[in-house]
């Protein structure tokens, strides 16, 4: 083995050896198409026709520089929510620049979103151009004249904008929603904006103002799950992910068909199918079988939980080890358990983290928030007379799933 010029042998290191370029290897040939974030081409988008017309008719007239309409989007996590509007987002984008126009496209993943400041900063950092000699800190400055920068940004570099908060539900309040959709009116800024909010929550709207209400209009789409057929052609549309012959004949339906079992979600096809070529290749298996989906179906069921945890504070987790401690130690893994008892096994969860527990307030609080995101599931039980009231909660993950985010320091004793 030869060393270049630096003393370093040019050979490469063992170390990565494993590693693919580029995606590609004996097992995947465009690993991207199996990314969750990956927006693809429409002749790949399944199911979704009538979604992206509405959607596209709502947003258009951004494309001239005229005040499209704001749209919130409705569906079950992996219904195609995000995929439609980011898609038609781009399209817009493209078409506004060929008639002339400049239309600013992002996308914010609330979930992510440290509050209002954050969520401003990030809109204004993502279509902030060198030409406007605006700079945009990731801190430092208030909320405020995160604002004032936003404004300056769309007023010197675009004719209108398009902005999605995707899980908007996920920002705890509607400040953001009033203010943008409220900004040309309130003379902050010329351009107009159009804002394409994605929620779980079907009842979402519920929780806005009555201001937000009326500024955001009611133009509201419903996404259906998809179906058994859909995500099995979802699914063929991205095999070219994988080398050719790679994948066995059963692969794909049988992840269609795990797919569909839990809401339709195609997320959880994409992250499975990827699993499984992974697991393919970590092994120097050189076809990816049937079997590999149930030994990779634990791990894509870690991913998932892990995306939907990972916008909350660290004492949310120590919230979900405590009940996953009290369910695993049950025979009945859909056994309920009063707020008190989880608090206690919080409490040693917290010891084992070396960290100070919160208050039985907060707990409650963040029981909630895991409730809200169907992570657990909660009930106000009655004691009867004299008792009063009190509530129970119950996981709805298989509680080896969360340790398997953290085992070293997950399992803690429940009994003393």
């Amino acid at each position: 083995m030869e060393k270049s010029g630096d003393g370093e042998f040019d050979g490469g290191d063992e170390l990565f050896e494993e590693v693919d370029g580029d995606g590609k290897g004996e097992i995947f040939a465009n690993r991207e198409l199996l990314n969750i974030d990956h927006v693809p081409d429409e002749n790949r988008i399944v199911g979704r026709d009538e979604h992206i017309t509405e959607l596209a008719n709502e947003i258009g007239p951004a494309v001239t520089g005229s005040p499209p309409n704001s749209v919130i989007l409705y569906g079950k996590t992996g219904s195609g929510k995000s995929l439609v509007a980011n898609h038609v987002m781009e399209r817009a984008r493209k078409e506004a620049r060929r008639r002339g126009r400049q239309l600013a496209t992002v996308t914010v993943d609330c979930a992510q979103s440290r509050g209002e400041a954050d969520t401003v900063q990030t809109i204004a950092d993502n279509i902030n151009q060198p030409s406007s000699s605006i700079t945009v800190p990731t801190r430092g400055i208030s909320t405020n004249e995160y604002y004032n920068r936003l404004w300056g940004i769309l007023d010197t570099e675009y004719d209108a904008a398009l902005i999605t908060l995707d899980e908007v539900d996920r920002l705890g309040d509607d400040d953001v929603l009033m203010i943008l959709s409220r900004a040309r009116e309130a003379g902050k800024v010329d351009v107009p904006i159009g804002i394409i909010s994605i929620s779980n929550k079907v009842n979402f709207r519920e929780q806005m103002t009555e201001r937000v209400k009326s500024s955001l209009g009611h133009n509201e789409m419903i996404f259906d799950p998809y179906d058994g057929e859909q995500l099995r052609q979802i699914l063929e549309n991205r095999k070219d992910a994988f080398q050719e012959d790679v994948l066995a004949p059963g692969v794909i339906p049988k992840t269609a068909a795990l797919a569909a079992q839990r809401h339709g979600d195609a997320r959880k096809a994409i992250r499975l199918l990827r699993h499984a070529g992974h697991y393919a290749k970590t092994n120097s298996i050189h076809t990816v079988k049937e079997a590999h989906l149930e030994l990779a179906r634990e791990q894509a069921e870690v991913d998932r939980l892990k995306e939907l945890i990972s916008g909350l504070p660290p004492h949310s987790k120590y919230v979900l080890y405590a009940l996953a401690n009290l369910t695993d130690g049950t025979k009945n893994s859909n056994d309920w358990f009063r707020t008190t008892m989880v608090y206690d096994v919080y409490k040693k969860v917290c010891e084992a983290e070396a960290t100070d527990s919160l208050s039985t307030d907060t707990v409650r609080d963040l029981l909630n928030e895991l409730a809200f995101l169907e992570i657990t599931e909660s009930n106000q039980e009655h004691g009867g007379m004299g008792k009063g009231t009190y509530k129970e909660h119950r996981l709805l993950w298989d509680s080896s799933v969360v340790f398997k985010m953290e085992p070293d320091s997950a399992h803690v004793d429940t009994d003393n």
